[in-house]
Protein backbone atom coordinates (compact mmCIF):
# COMPACT_ATOMS: atom_id res chain seq x y z
CA UNK A 1 0.00 0.00 0.00
CA UNK A 2 1.73 3.15 -1.17
CA UNK A 3 -0.94 5.71 -0.30
CA UNK A 4 -3.31 5.87 2.66
CA UNK A 5 -6.94 5.43 1.55
CA UNK A 6 -8.23 8.01 4.05
CA UNK A 7 -7.11 10.38 6.80
CA UNK A 8 -7.56 7.90 9.65
CA UNK A 9 -4.50 8.32 11.85
CA UNK A 10 -5.47 8.50 15.54
CA UNK A 11 -2.88 8.59 18.33
CA UNK A 12 -1.56 5.16 19.27
CA UNK A 13 -2.41 3.98 22.78
CA UNK A 14 -4.73 6.86 23.67
CA UNK A 15 -8.45 6.26 24.31
CA UNK A 16 -10.67 8.18 21.89
CA UNK A 17 -14.36 8.58 22.72
CA UNK A 18 -16.45 7.68 19.67
CA UNK A 19 -19.84 8.13 21.30
CA UNK A 20 -21.38 7.85 24.75
CA UNK A 21 -20.24 4.57 26.30
CA UNK A 22 -17.71 3.73 23.60
CA UNK A 23 -13.96 4.35 23.36
CA UNK A 24 -11.34 3.09 20.94
CA UNK A 25 -7.65 2.46 21.60
CA UNK A 26 -5.34 1.92 18.62
CA UNK A 27 -2.75 -0.82 19.05
CA UNK A 28 0.88 -0.23 17.97
CA UNK A 29 0.87 -2.83 15.17
CA UNK A 30 0.60 -1.04 11.81
CA UNK A 31 1.25 -3.10 8.70
CA UNK A 32 -0.05 -3.62 5.15
CA UNK A 33 -2.49 -6.17 6.64
CA UNK A 34 -3.60 -4.17 9.70
CA UNK A 35 -3.48 -0.57 8.36
CA UNK A 36 -2.77 1.80 11.30
CA UNK A 37 -3.15 -1.06 13.77
CA UNK A 38 -5.85 -3.02 15.56
CA UNK A 39 -8.81 -1.17 17.05
CA UNK A 40 -9.55 -2.22 20.63
CA UNK A 41 -12.98 -1.06 21.81
CA UNK A 42 -14.13 -0.35 25.37
CA UNK A 43 -17.92 -0.54 25.78
CA UNK A 44 -19.69 0.75 28.89
CA UNK A 45 -19.27 3.36 31.59
CA UNK A 46 -18.68 1.29 34.72
CA UNK A 47 -18.36 -2.43 34.03
CA UNK A 48 -16.54 -2.49 30.70
CA UNK A 49 -16.42 -4.94 27.81
CA UNK A 50 -13.10 -4.97 25.99
CA UNK A 51 -13.61 -6.03 22.38
CA UNK A 52 -10.48 -7.41 20.67
CA UNK A 53 -7.62 -6.76 23.14
CA UNK A 54 -5.21 -7.00 20.21
CA UNK A 55 -1.71 -8.36 19.64
CA UNK A 56 0.76 -9.42 22.30
CA UNK A 57 2.00 -5.97 23.27
CA UNK A 58 2.94 -4.75 26.74
CA UNK A 59 2.46 -1.08 25.77
CA UNK A 60 -1.04 -1.84 24.47
CA UNK A 61 -1.90 -3.77 27.63
CA UNK A 62 -0.73 -0.78 29.67
CA UNK A 63 -2.85 1.54 27.50
CA UNK A 64 -6.00 -0.56 28.04
CA UNK A 65 -5.46 -0.75 31.79
CA UNK A 66 -4.72 2.98 31.98
CA UNK A 67 -8.02 3.71 30.24
CA UNK A 68 -9.96 1.95 33.01
CA UNK A 69 -10.92 4.68 35.45
CA UNK A 70 -11.01 4.45 39.25
CA UNK A 71 -14.77 3.78 39.22
CA UNK A 72 -14.56 1.29 36.36
CA UNK A 73 -13.56 -2.34 35.89
CA UNK A 74 -13.27 -4.78 33.00
CA UNK A 75 -16.08 -7.31 33.28
CA UNK A 76 -15.89 -9.00 29.86
CA UNK A 77 -13.20 -9.64 27.26
CA UNK A 78 -14.74 -10.45 23.89
CA UNK A 79 -12.65 -11.69 20.98
CA UNK A 80 -14.18 -11.44 17.51
CA UNK A 81 -11.75 -13.95 15.98
CA UNK A 82 -8.44 -15.59 16.75
CA UNK A 83 -5.98 -13.87 14.43
CA UNK A 84 -2.66 -12.78 15.91
CA UNK A 85 -3.58 -9.10 15.64
CA UNK A 86 -6.81 -9.49 17.64
CA UNK A 87 -6.66 -12.17 20.32
CA UNK A 88 -3.22 -12.81 21.92
CA UNK A 89 -3.49 -10.07 24.55
CA UNK A 90 -6.75 -11.53 25.88
CA UNK A 91 -5.03 -14.00 28.21
CA UNK A 92 -2.82 -11.44 29.93
CA UNK A 93 -5.66 -8.91 30.15
CA UNK A 94 -7.82 -11.57 31.79
CA UNK A 95 -5.02 -12.35 34.23
CA UNK A 96 -4.59 -8.70 35.15
CA UNK A 97 -8.29 -7.82 35.46
CA UNK A 98 -9.99 -11.07 36.51
CA UNK A 99 -12.40 -10.77 33.56
CA UNK A 100 -13.31 -13.85 31.54
CA UNK A 101 -12.86 -14.33 27.80
CA UNK A 102 -15.80 -14.78 25.44
CA UNK A 103 -15.45 -16.03 21.84
CA UNK A 104 -17.18 -18.18 19.22
CA UNK A 105 -14.59 -20.89 19.69
CA UNK A 106 -11.05 -21.98 19.06
CA UNK A 107 -8.83 -21.21 16.07
CA UNK A 108 -10.38 -23.86 13.80
CA UNK A 109 -14.00 -23.68 14.92
CA UNK A 110 -16.57 -22.60 12.36
CA UNK A 111 -14.67 -23.94 9.36
CA UNK A 112 -16.80 -25.08 6.45
CA UNK A 113 -16.54 -28.67 5.26
CA UNK A 114 -14.53 -27.81 2.14
CA UNK A 115 -12.06 -25.70 4.12
CA UNK A 116 -11.65 -28.43 6.73
CA UNK A 117 -10.83 -30.85 3.89
CA UNK A 118 -8.28 -28.45 2.38
CA UNK A 119 -6.64 -28.10 5.79
CA UNK A 120 -6.59 -31.86 6.24
CA UNK A 121 -4.84 -32.11 2.87
CA UNK A 122 -2.08 -29.83 4.08
CA UNK A 123 -3.13 -26.32 2.99
CA UNK A 124 -1.93 -23.79 5.56
CA UNK A 125 -3.34 -20.35 6.15
CA UNK A 126 -1.93 -17.03 5.06
CA UNK A 127 -2.32 -13.41 6.03
CA UNK A 128 -2.44 -12.23 9.62
CA UNK A 129 -1.68 -15.64 11.14
CA UNK A 130 -3.72 -17.80 13.51
CA UNK A 131 -3.40 -17.50 17.28
CA UNK A 132 -3.05 -21.21 17.96
CA UNK A 133 -2.64 -20.58 21.69
CA UNK A 134 -5.98 -18.79 22.03
CA UNK A 135 -8.26 -20.07 24.77
CA UNK A 136 -11.68 -18.82 25.85
CA UNK A 137 -13.71 -19.21 29.03
CA UNK A 138 -17.16 -18.92 27.45
CA UNK A 139 -18.20 -20.18 24.02
CA UNK A 140 -20.54 -17.86 22.14
CA UNK A 141 -23.07 -19.00 19.56
CA UNK A 142 -24.91 -17.14 16.84
CA UNK A 143 -27.84 -15.32 18.39
CA UNK A 144 -26.40 -15.19 21.90
CA UNK A 145 -26.72 -11.99 23.88
CA UNK A 146 -23.88 -10.83 26.13
CA UNK A 147 -25.05 -8.41 28.80
CA UNK A 148 -23.08 -6.21 31.16
CA UNK A 149 -23.43 -3.10 33.26
CA UNK A 150 -25.78 -1.00 31.12
CA UNK A 151 -24.85 -2.56 27.78
CA UNK A 152 -25.88 -5.47 25.58
CA UNK A 153 -24.04 -7.08 22.67
CA UNK A 154 -25.80 -9.35 20.18
CA UNK A 155 -23.61 -12.10 18.71
CA UNK A 156 -23.74 -12.55 14.93
CA UNK A 157 -21.63 -15.39 13.54
CA UNK A 158 -19.97 -13.96 10.42
CA UNK A 159 -17.56 -16.58 9.03
CA UNK A 160 -15.67 -15.75 5.88
CA UNK A 161 -12.52 -13.97 6.97
CA UNK A 162 -12.14 -16.71 9.58
CA UNK A 163 -14.46 -19.53 10.61
CA UNK A 164 -14.80 -18.35 14.22
CA UNK A 165 -15.38 -14.69 13.27
CA UNK A 166 -18.27 -12.86 14.94
CA UNK A 167 -19.75 -9.41 14.67
CA UNK A 168 -21.38 -7.73 17.66
CA UNK A 169 -24.54 -5.68 17.47
CA UNK A 170 -24.71 -2.80 19.95
CA UNK A 171 -28.09 -1.10 19.61
CA UNK A 172 -27.99 0.21 16.00
CA UNK A 173 -24.20 0.01 15.77
CA UNK A 174 -22.21 -3.08 14.86
CA UNK A 175 -18.63 -4.07 15.62
CA UNK A 176 -17.74 -5.78 12.35
CA UNK A 177 -14.09 -6.64 13.17
CA UNK A 178 -12.36 -7.73 9.94
CA UNK A 179 -15.47 -8.66 8.00
CA UNK A 180 -16.33 -5.10 6.93
CA UNK A 181 -13.70 -2.37 6.92
CA UNK A 182 -13.58 0.97 5.15
CA UNK A 183 -9.90 1.20 4.30
CA UNK A 184 -9.66 -2.13 2.43
CA UNK A 185 -11.54 -5.30 1.63
CA UNK A 186 -11.36 -8.23 4.01
CA UNK A 187 -8.74 -10.87 3.29
CA UNK A 188 -10.29 -14.25 2.53
CA UNK A 189 -7.48 -16.80 2.63
CA UNK A 190 -8.31 -20.53 2.52
CA UNK A 191 -8.43 -22.72 4.53
CA UNK A 192 -9.03 -20.11 7.23
CA UNK A 193 -11.19 -17.90 5.03
CA UNK A 194 -14.15 -19.06 2.94
CA UNK A 195 -15.64 -16.81 0.26
CA UNK A 196 -18.96 -18.66 0.15
CA UNK A 197 -19.32 -17.99 3.88
CA UNK A 198 -18.09 -14.41 3.45
CA UNK A 199 -20.82 -13.56 0.95
CA UNK A 200 -23.47 -15.21 3.13
CA UNK A 201 -22.25 -13.18 6.11
CA UNK A 202 -22.49 -9.97 4.09
CA UNK A 203 -26.08 -10.85 3.29
CA UNK A 204 -26.72 -11.59 6.97
CA UNK A 205 -25.40 -8.20 8.08
CA UNK A 206 -27.44 -6.55 5.34
CA UNK A 207 -30.67 -7.83 6.82
CA UNK A 208 -30.54 -5.19 9.56
CA UNK A 209 -30.52 -1.40 9.30
CA UNK A 210 -27.31 -0.22 10.97
CA UNK A 211 -26.33 3.33 11.82
CA UNK A 212 -22.58 2.72 11.91
CA UNK A 213 -20.01 -0.06 11.64
CA UNK A 214 -17.01 -0.07 13.97
CA UNK A 215 -14.33 -2.18 12.22
CA UNK A 216 -11.27 -3.97 13.54
CA UNK A 217 -9.01 -1.65 11.55
CA UNK A 218 -9.57 1.86 10.25
CA UNK A 219 -12.23 4.49 10.73
CA UNK A 220 -15.91 4.01 11.57
CA UNK A 221 -18.11 3.30 8.56
CA UNK A 222 -20.97 5.79 8.57
CA UNK A 223 -22.79 4.37 5.52
CA UNK A 224 -22.95 0.66 6.40
CA UNK A 225 -25.46 -0.42 3.74
CA UNK A 226 -23.47 1.29 0.99
CA UNK A 227 -20.24 -0.32 2.16
CA UNK A 228 -21.82 -3.78 2.23
CA UNK A 229 -23.15 -3.26 -1.29
CA UNK A 230 -19.71 -2.15 -2.43
CA UNK A 231 -18.04 -5.20 -0.88
CA UNK A 232 -20.47 -7.59 -2.55
CA UNK A 233 -20.17 -5.86 -5.92
CA UNK A 234 -16.38 -5.79 -5.59
CA UNK A 235 -16.34 -9.55 -5.05
CA UNK A 236 -18.68 -10.09 -7.98
CA UNK A 237 -16.42 -7.98 -10.20
CA UNK A 238 -13.41 -10.08 -9.12
CA UNK A 239 -15.38 -13.22 -9.92
CA UNK A 240 -16.17 -11.85 -13.38
CA UNK A 241 -12.50 -11.03 -14.00
CA UNK A 242 -11.43 -14.52 -12.89
CA UNK A 243 -13.98 -16.17 -15.17
CA UNK A 244 -12.80 -14.01 -18.06
CA UNK A 245 -9.30 -15.35 -17.48
CA UNK A 246 -10.59 -18.92 -17.48
CA UNK A 247 -12.56 -18.27 -20.68
CA UNK A 248 -9.17 -17.84 -22.35
CA UNK A 249 -8.01 -21.23 -21.10
CA UNK A 250 -7.22 -23.26 -17.96
CA UNK A 251 -4.98 -21.63 -15.37
CA UNK A 252 -3.88 -21.86 -11.76
CA UNK A 253 -4.59 -19.30 -9.03
CA UNK A 254 -1.12 -17.73 -9.21
CA UNK A 255 -1.38 -17.04 -12.93
CA UNK A 256 -4.87 -15.61 -12.60
CA UNK A 257 -3.78 -13.38 -9.70
CA UNK A 258 -0.92 -11.88 -11.73
CA UNK A 259 -3.29 -11.13 -14.61
CA UNK A 260 -6.12 -9.74 -12.49
CA UNK A 261 -4.20 -7.85 -9.78
CA UNK A 262 -2.02 -5.93 -12.24
CA UNK A 263 -1.50 -2.92 -9.96
CA UNK A 264 -0.81 -4.87 -6.77
CA UNK A 265 2.72 -4.58 -5.32
CA UNK A 266 4.72 -7.79 -5.59
CA UNK A 267 4.85 -8.15 -1.79
CA UNK A 268 1.04 -8.39 -1.67
CA UNK A 269 0.63 -10.82 -4.59
CA UNK A 270 0.61 -13.90 -2.30
CA UNK A 271 -2.44 -12.45 -0.53
CA UNK A 272 -4.01 -11.70 -3.92
CA UNK A 273 -3.38 -15.30 -4.98
CA UNK A 274 -5.17 -16.49 -1.82
CA UNK A 275 -8.13 -14.26 -2.67
CA UNK A 276 -8.25 -15.69 -6.18
CA UNK A 277 -8.11 -19.22 -4.82
CA UNK A 278 -10.98 -18.38 -2.45
CA UNK A 279 -13.03 -17.33 -5.47
CA UNK A 280 -12.09 -20.49 -7.34
CA UNK A 281 -13.19 -22.68 -4.42
CA UNK A 282 -16.49 -20.81 -4.32
CA UNK A 283 -16.93 -21.23 -8.08
CA UNK A 284 -16.19 -24.93 -7.82
CA UNK A 285 -18.78 -25.25 -5.07
CA UNK A 286 -21.27 -23.64 -7.48
CA UNK A 287 -20.20 -26.03 -10.29
CA UNK A 288 -18.97 -23.17 -12.47
CA UNK A 289 -15.37 -24.44 -12.64
CA UNK A 290 -13.56 -27.71 -12.09
CA UNK A 291 -10.13 -28.35 -10.55
CA UNK A 292 -7.55 -30.80 -11.84
CA UNK A 293 -6.21 -33.11 -10.63
CA UNK A 294 -8.03 -32.20 -7.38
CA UNK A 295 -8.98 -29.10 -5.46
CA UNK A 296 -5.84 -27.45 -4.09
CA UNK A 297 -4.03 -24.11 -4.18
CA UNK A 298 -1.87 -25.41 -7.04
CA UNK A 299 -4.68 -26.99 -9.08
CA UNK A 300 -5.39 -26.08 -12.69
CA UNK A 301 -8.91 -24.69 -13.02
CA UNK A 302 -11.16 -25.10 -16.06
CA UNK A 303 -14.34 -23.27 -16.91
CA UNK A 304 -17.40 -25.54 -17.16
Amino acid sequence: MTEAPDDFNPPVGEPVELEAGLRRILAPNPSPMTYRGTNTYLVGTSGLAVIDPGPASEPHLDAILAAVGPDQHVSHIIVTHSHLDHSPLAAELAKRTGAEIFAFGGPHDGRSRVMAQLAANGLAGGGEGIDLDFRHDHRLADGDVVTGDGWQLDVIHTPGHLGNHIALGWNDACFTADHVMGWATSLVSPPDGDLTDFMASCARLGQQSWRVFYPGHGAPITSPAERLDWLVNHRLSREKAILEQLNAGPADAATIARNVYTETPAALLPAAERNVFAHLVDLKQKSVVKAEPALSAKAIFHRL
